[in-house]
């Protein structure tokens, strides 16, 4: 399954965060009822963002699983309303696999790269050829999103961290904070945020899905 859908209106003006979860949208925005449609492609987030909307805005999105990607050009083509966005979409079934391997608990690049057959090198050559971000991204976004189920229980820090593959509580709260913008202990005390952590996206991906966000 590559896609995974969401709607979002925006009743007034107002402000959303976007958490990075290694995954990039195609979004058909309709700034209102009496304008065209058009297609927007996200880039990947390599940090927390905030993202203001106008009122009347209405998004219907369509988030494409870790590794996908559309070229720009197709995309320009489109057109926002008749084009199945599956179509536009262009998969290396191997790359997602390496990309899925990378973001498991307790995964390394050298061994995800052992595993393939290929040295670390090769293996960033490859990612890059792709026009995807290195090996280390998809390794150390996998890490810190990999830990937020368990941040909604009542486990230590401490222990999370350890089974989170960190060296220690401090290493995770200085991961966590790069990527999400706030401290461990601050998500565990934000539903919310939590919430967004939980939808698909790397090493958590269901696709074929409608979210409301």
């Amino acid at each position: 399954m590559m896609l995974h859908a969401w709607v979002h209106e925006a009743a007034g003006p107002g402000s959303a965060i976007v958490l990075p979860d290694g995954c990039r949208d195609v979004i058909v925005v309709q700034d209102a009822p009496d304008r065209p449609a058009r297609l927007v492609l996200t880039d990947l987030d390599h940090r927390a963002r905030r993202v203001q909307l106008a009122a009347g805005v209405r998004m219907t999105g369509y988030r494409m699983r870790p590794g996908a990607w559309l070229p720009v050009e197709r995309l320009r083509q489109a057109d926002p309303v008749a084009t199945p966005i599956d179509d536009l979409i262009e998969l290396d079934a191997e790359l997602c696999a390496v990309i899925d391997a990378l973001a498991c608990p307790g995964a390394t690049v050298a061994q995800v790269a052992r595993r393939a057959g290929v040295s670390v090198r090769s293996l960033q050559r490859r990612f890059r050829a792709l026009g995807q971000p290195v090996p280390e991204f998809w390794r150390g976004l996998g890490r810190a999103r990999a830990i937020a189920p368990a941040l909604a229980g009542q486990a230590p820090l401490a222990e999370i961290a350890a089974d989170g593959g960190y060296a220690d509580q401090a290493h995770m709260t200085r991961d966590v904070t790069r990527w999400f913008g706030h401290s461990p202990g601050r998500l565990r005390r934000d539903p919310g945020l939590l919430a967004l952590l939980a939808q698909p996206g790397l090493g958590g991906w269901t696709g074929e899905q409608i979210s409301i966000r």
